[in-house]
């Protein structure tokens, strides 16, 4: 683990390229060291000045009289390499280079940028950059700001990580406008040394740092990733929000099998980040509306939510996000309603949300929010103003702000104003009462934490190791296809077998006398499918029959399907007699390896339509026991697996353990660019499921 304390907290600083010129970034970097009170030394470092900004320069790091825990470097790419060599010699301990002109121009720059990490190297500094925005720490105890923005923010509990500068200059104008406080900015850029991975660290342990932003363009090391953010998640219950840009695959379309064609990259983002207990957002401005919300209050004990209306139609539109996010609006306690018919009019529906009526003065208003927020039935409220002439809605907002303080339960304010809402915002925060412009936005913040209590709470599941397989036997038919783009689908079977994934029986024949004996023994009905390593969709080339019920019907389809190989003249390696599956649910397994995150495993809805409903769930291998159960549960399908409207109830147990079996599968051998089991056919609870199709397409 690297040391980041001299990076983040230290007692002296060397601006390299610190600049007289005003409007230089050297100039503004030094400048903003100087405005943000900073509580150590600074040294400017300019060997064409005697002073910066009325402080003394130094013609190199090496001629400054003290140590240095952080070097700033802002100085031509090209020299980059000798400044960081002087700071490995004077013994600086962190350095953050904001200079340009590195692997992000090209293949030059990617080779300058190595030589400046192999010294940093060699000399032990960590080192953040290159072409990065700087950092801040805002803490009374440091108060520095080393990037070349126009913001210092307030001190609070939320920490911003950006992999882009300019995202990071919008985070910060954003920040000041929603009253929102850091803990610490970092704006990593090119991420030569350290990386995401580094600052979650740093900021797991760190004290001021209650809540973690993210924006992410990739990953360094997925599996590093996944492990450090559960445990912020799990263990230190710090919620993260990120950002993950970059949302298209154009390869996609490319896959040769269903897996492949589905397993687009933002999908499998998505489902790794829900693996983390990450809360993926869409835009900056849901970073911070989300993040105050987090900052502000305790986790709601549930998800029952209590909306609170001047106006009825904006109480509707609450109570529809509330439902469309999953909370819940219950009745309130007969107490309750007691309270509220006490200072309601005779015409006042006392239901949730609870409408006040047009008329409602102050007193009204409030004294019905306090019964709501008394309510042993309600976790948390939305409370909505729209302007009206019986009260200002400056005042509203300071009733909130005052009655907020009495009580544990976080506040959702919707104040609907264009009438001066900075001070709102500003009059609500005092009691950290977050502000949103529309109702849908608080909903959707209460969502959120309701969601990330439920990761805290959730049944921890270790990765299941299962013994019963046969390692041998799959490296010896691997063994077999070198050079080969996919698996014969027997050999596929075998695999599958070999770790205890059941199959549906079957028999390999070369002739039509051989089928028929097999056929008698499997029972009828039976399917017949081609063996070629030609054929890799079968359907699409007459290579399948089904549901063939008797002998005749066998002979007839076993010419025909031979028939429609030589007319391609597809090179035949046998015929495969499966007995034909009973009715039940078809559902696709399958993996993928994906050139992130490895082998990824896909959960949904199977047969000829899976690529249309794309009713599927991801997960990043390997799995974990809980994971397998949630893939299921977040597929529409899931529904008719676990029995809709009284319906029967299927095997969801067999299929979370042929997720997690084949995830050790593809885990173990690394061999396979992507698998399907396609169908996967699962019958009433206690009676299992079998594989009926099998692809296995080499890396």
């Amino acid at each position: 683990m690297k040391n980041l304390l001299p990076l983040f907290s230290p007692k002296t600083v060397a601006v390299i390229g610190a600049s007289t010129k005003k409007g230089s970034i050297g100039n503004i970097v030094f400048s903003n060291i100087l405005l943000s009170g900073y509580t150590g030394v600074v040294y400017p470092v300019n060997p064409n000045a005697k002073s910066v900004l009325g402080v003394k320069s130094f013609p190199s790091v090496l001629d400054i009289p003290d140590e240095i825990d952080l070097a700033v470097i802002i100085v031509p790419a090209a020299i980059v390499k000798n400044v960081v060599k002087d700071c490995g010699k004077k013994g600086v301990k962190s350095v953050i280079i904001i200079s340009a002109g590195f692997k992000e121009i090209g293949e030059k720059g990617a080779l300058l940028e190595e030589e400046v990490k192999k010294v940093a190297k060699e000399y032990n500094i960590p080192l953040l950059g290159p072409n990065c925005f700087g950092i801040i720490n805002a803490s009374p105890k440091v108060r520095l700001n080393t990037t070349f923005g126009r913001v210092m923010p307030d001190f609070g509990n939320i920490a911003f990580i950006t992999q882009s500068g300019a995202v990071g200059a919008t985070a910060l104008e954003l920040a000041t406008a929603y009253k929102v406080g850091f803990s610490i900015f970092v704006s990593f850029g090119n991420k030569a040394d350290i990386n995401e991975n580094d600052l979650l660290l740093y900021l797991k342990e760190d004290e001021d740092t209650k809540v973690i932003l993210l924006y992410l363009e990739d990953l360094t090391s997925p599996q590093e990733f996944l492990k450090i953010t559960r445990e912020i998640t799990t263990d230190y219950k710090k919620p993260i929000l990120a950002i993950k840009a970059g949302r298209t695959e154009a390869g996609q379309k490319a896959a040769s099998s269903h897996t492949g064609a589905l397993a687009g990259s933002d999908e499998i983002y998505n489902a790794f980040l829900e693996q983390c207990g990450i809360l993926r957002v869409e835009k900056i401005e849901d970073l911070f509306n989300y993040a105050k919300a987090f900052a502000s209050f305790p986790l709601p004990k549930g998800r029952r939510v209590g909306i609170i209306t001047n106006a009825g139609g904006i109480g509707v539109m609450a109570a529809d996000a509330a439902a469309l996010k999953g909370l819940e609006v219950p009745k309130f306690s007969k107490e309750t309603e007691e309270k509220l018919r006490k200072f309601l009019p005779p015409n006042a529906n006392i239901n949730n949300p609870l409408d006040v009526i047009g008329d409602a003065d102050e007193e009204r208003y409030i004294n019905s929010l306090k019964a709501l927020l008394e309510d042993e039935n309600v976790d948390a409220v939305i409370a909505n103003w729209t302007p009206s002439i019986m009260a200002e809605t400056r005042n509203i907002a300071k009733r909130i702000s005052e009655i907020a303080l009495h009580y544990q339960k976080p506040i959702f304010a919707s104040l609907l104003t264009l009438s001066n809402p900075q001070e709102i915002i500003e009059i609500l925060w005092e009691s950290k009462i977050p502000y949103y412009s529309f109702p849908e936005e608080g909903v959707s913040a209460l969502a959120l934490m309701v969601k990330f209590k439920e990761w805290t709470e959730r049944p921890l599941t270790e990765i299941r190791k299962f013994d019963d397989v046969e390692r041998e036997k799959v490296k010896e038919i691997i063994a077999k296809y070198k050079g080969k783009k996919f698996l014969l689908e027997p050999d596929g079977y075998e695999i599958l077998k070999s770790y205890n994934i059941p199959v549906m029986p079957y028999r390999v024949v070369n002739s039509q006398e051989e089928c028929l004996a097999a056929a008698e023994k499997l029972t009828y009905p039976v399917v017949l499918k081609v063996i070629s390593f030609d054929v890799l969709h079968k359907t699409e080339v007459g290579g399948v029959f089904t549901d063939i019920e008797n002998e005749e019907e066998l002979k007839e389809k076993y010419q025909i399907l031979i028939t429609n190989m030589k007319k391609r003249n597809y090179q035949i390696e046998g015929i495969l007699c499966q007995k034909m599956a009973e009715r039940g649910v078809e559902t696709i397994i399958g993996a993928k390896k994906d050139k992130v995150f490895g082998q990824v495993i896909m959960f949904g809805l199977g047969g000829i339509y899976v690529e249309v409903f794309k009713d599927v769930a991801f997960r990043v291998c390997p799995i974990r026991e809980l994971s397998a159960y949630h893939m299921i549960q977040e597929t529409k399908g899931y529904q008719i697996l676990n029995g809709i409207r009284k319906g029967k109830k299927y095997s969801i147990d067999k299929i979370a353990e042929v997720l997690m079996r084949l995830s050790q599968l593809v885990c173990e051998f690394d061999n396979f660019s992507e698998v399907d089991i396609n169908p996967f056919i699962v019958y009433e609870e206690n009676k299992g499921g079998y594989a009926c199709d099998a692809r296995f397409i080499l890396y």
